[in-house]
């Protein structure tokens, strides 16, 4: 689901973020830059009328505020001489609560994330960065409706537009580039930039029609890369196994067959890229090896 085009005019919001600014200072930033952020408006001056800032300086992150009170100020600010992440992924805690998320875009302030939505309804929401340098998010605080704990968390991503490939990225077109056949130079360049690159077969397929999304569990035989513990050996068995999810409009079967799985990974969630049967790549591999035209060294065996 993509970023709901709701804008507040600056007669709503804005100007209500404008008045906390003329009332204060201005923007206050906070101690540090991080990729993660973690604070508690509880430890703020409660009669300060400044909107707190936050910078996070990396391509992907969290950020989790406690007792969220007036408003918060986020921006995405990676440390990178490439402008080409161009799209901004927000995926809300389960538990979030507290406050609704905004982006700012030409001067008026869009809903991405809504407290008041069923925890259950929540998904990643996504939208195109005008700025890729900077990006600013609003975490405005509900009013507070009793003393229990609330918590406003959220995990980011700053992809590029080739790496969409989470559960809410569905235009066409990304569909259909998603859920075709890589080519044979989309091959080979897999297996040298993806998060990961494991060989193995399918042993169950699940489907998930109300998000969209398919889930392959993979019974992995060699484990050439990952990014992170995603596949991993089970104590019991000693096989070693793992998910991978895909878009349900790419109609992933269960199936016989030795694969060469490769994706990226979104959320701490692995995503399928490109999957050749391992001797289709291995024909592939060494042609392009014979003529000196593969783009990383691969241990076939």
């Amino acid at each position: 689901m993509f970023l709901r085009q709701e804008a507040w005019s600056l007669g709503g919001l804005v100007s209500r973020l404008l008045v906390l600014l003329a009332a204060g200072s201005g923007w206050e930033p906070c101690a540090a830059d991080y990729c993660s952020w973690k604070g508690s408006g509880l430890s703020w001056e409660p009669r300060s009328r400044t909107v707190e800032q936050v910078h996070l300086r990396c391509t992907e992150g969290s950020l989790e505020w406690m007792y969220p009170t007036r408003a918060l100020r986020v921006v995405l600010e990676p440390n990178l001489a490439s402008a080409r992440h161009t799209t901004v992924c927000i995926k809300p805690a389960s538990n979030f609560q507290g406050a609704n998320i905004y982006v700012e875009r030409a001067g008026q302030l869009h809903l991405v994330v809504s407290e008041a939505e069923e925890p259950r309804l929540r998904h990643v929401s996504c939208f195109s960065a005008h700025t890729p340098q900077q990006v600013a998010l609003f975490l405005q605080a509900s009013p507070k409706r009793d003393i229990s704990r609330r918590t406003a968390s959220f995990q980011y991503e700053l992809l590029s537009n080739q790496n969409a490939t989470g559960p809410d990225f569905q235009r066409m077109a990304l569909v259909e580039a998603m859920c075709r056949p890589c080519d044979n130079m989309e091959l080979l360049m897999a297996i040298c930039s993806s998060d990961f690159v494991v060989r193995g077969f399918i042993y169950n397929v699940t489907h998930d029609s109300k998000n969209h999304m398919s889930q392959v569990e993979v019974g992995v035989q060699r484990v050439y890369r990952q990014k992170n513990r995603i596949f991993q050996q089970d104590e019991g068995t000693g096989e070693w196994r793992g998910p991978i999810k895909t878009l349900l409009q790419c109609k992933v079967k269960q199936g016989a067959g030795d694969f060469l799985f490769t994706g990226n990974e979104h959320f701490g969630e692995a995503w399928l890229g490109c999957a050749p049967r391992f001797k289709d790549f291995s024909s592939i591999y060494q042609a392009a090896r014979g003529r000196g035209a593969n783009p990383c060294e691969f241990q076939l065996n």
